[in-house]
C-alpha cells in the first residue's frame, strides 16, 4: 500500500484512529511489561535493606 502524502499515511485509508490506537496500546503494554517488574524489584530491595538495618540494630 502506498500513500500519496504523509497525511494519507496517518489516515491509513480512514482507519487511522484504529491503527494508531492499536499501536499506542501495544506500546503502553510493552513499556508496562518492562517498568512494573523493575519498580517492584526496586521496592523489594528497599524493603529488604530496611529489614536488614532493623535486624542489625536490635
Amino acid at each position: 500500500m502506498s500513500f500519496s502524502s504523509f497525511a494519507d499515511f496517518l489516515a491509513m485509508g480512514h482507519h487511522g484512529l484504529y491503527v494508531w490506537s492499536a499501536y499506542g496500546i501495544c506500546l503502553v503494554v510493552l513499556v508496562l511489561n518492562v517498568a512494573v517488574p523493575l519498580l517492584a524489584r526496586k521496592r523489594y530491595l528497599e524493603q529488604e535493606a530496611r529489614r536488614l538495618r532493623r535486624e542489625n540494630n536490635q
